[in-house]
């Protein structure tokens, strides 16, 4: 396979068959999303709006009706308020987004999935991490903002919308400035998306999986793919393509991340077509090579992904992305193809 990259930082280098390119703006033409609707008074509106619908939660599509304000909780084990697992300057995210100072990063327990093979199952499924007030929340926001990272990501926010949004009008009115990125399975409700149209700037869904049946199998979701198209559709529309700035550090857009599974069971081929027509060949996508087994695969349960991926498998995943002409790969991913 003949293989072409860009680097994020550049539009003039090019490695060899995936094109790579970049869209930039000035970081001084854009501010933060939020500032606007917190000047207009729609954040606090907003926040009430939000965590009246915690009342009776449908914030994703799992729909489970119990009364988060009571502190009552279903699949997320997440009641009336967030649990942080930890917040850090994380420089192994995309180059994008980590820059040369660092993705300010908000890990919250709990999530919507049952991913059997998830990398963070203490986390995730185990919900380990300290329960934490709006006024803390902020505070850690606004700590991360003074030790000079580029943004704040927010990792697994689904199931804590109302939340973020709370502590978000705590940090904005103590100075908050920097774009916030929503670091999503994508597996939202619309109604939860549009409480964030607005606020957020940076948009990173991980599309894991297309056919049903993989998807209750590995997910325990088969209304996965089906609530993630949705999802990463709406999220299109909120911010469009990726912009970065002149340092080649995102400012606003989608970012499409994809974990190629062993035995192509992700559906890599179908998700990558979706997305060439659905979003466009110069959505910006980072296929991500580094599954490992994890969660509760083991020789006795889910033994057939209980291996890593194959050279082999990374290279026919990013030739399904170059087939469906996607031209905006993530450079680190496919750089991983040419030189392992």
């Amino acid at each position: 396979m003949s293989l072409h990259v860009e680097p994020a930082f550049s539009c003039s280098y090019n490695v060899s068959g995936i094109i790579v390119s970049t869209s930039t703006q000035a970081r001084t033409s854009l501010r933060s999303a939020y500032v606007s609707l917190w000047e207009s008074g729609e954040l606090a509106g907003r926040v009430e709006r939000a965590l009246g619908t915690l009342r009776d939660c449908v914030l994703c599509p799992r729909d489970c009706h119990v009364n988060r304000l009571a502190d009552k909780f279903a699949v997320c084990r997440s009641g009336r308020y967030v649990r942080v697992s930890s917040h850090f300057l994380h420089f192994g995210e995309e180059d994008c987004l980590r820059g040369t100072r660092g993705s300010g990063t908000i890990f919250f327990a709990g999530c919507n999935l049952r991913c059997v093979f998830c990398q963070n199952f203490e986390v995730s499924w185990q919900v380990e991490g300290e329960i934490t007030s709006p006024a803390k929340f902020a505070t850690m926001m606004l700590q991360l903002q003074q030790r000079g990272c580029h943004n704040i990501n927010l990792v697994t926010p689904e199931h804590v919308v109302p939340q973020i949004l709370e502590g978000l009008l705590t940090a904005v009115e103590g100075g908050l400035r920097l774009p916030l990125v929503y670091n999503t399975s994508a597996y939202d409700s619309l109604d939860s998306l549009k409480l964030m149209d607005g606020v957020v700037d940076i948009y990173m869904p991980d599309f894991k999986f297309w056919d049903p049946e993989m998807a209750r199998r590995y997910l325990r979701a088969p209304n996965y793919s089906e609530a993630a198209r949705r999802a990463i559709k709406e999220m299109h529309r909120q911010v469009g393509s990726l912009k970065l700035d002149e340092g080649g550090v995102a400012l606003r857009g989608l970012l499409v991340r994809h974990l190629v599974m062993p035995g192509q069971i992700a559906g890599t081929r179908e998700i990558m077509h979706w997305i060439a027509e659905e979003l466009g060949p110069d959505t910006y996508v980072n296929i991500m090579p580094q599954y490992y087994p994890a969660g509760k695969v083991s020789d006795m349960e889910h033994a057939e992904i209980n291996r890593g991926l194959t050279h082999e498998e990374f290279q026919q995943a990013l030739q399904a992305a170059c087939d469906a002409g996607l031209r905006r790969l993530d450079s680190r991913s496919a750089l991983r193809a040419i030189l392992c």
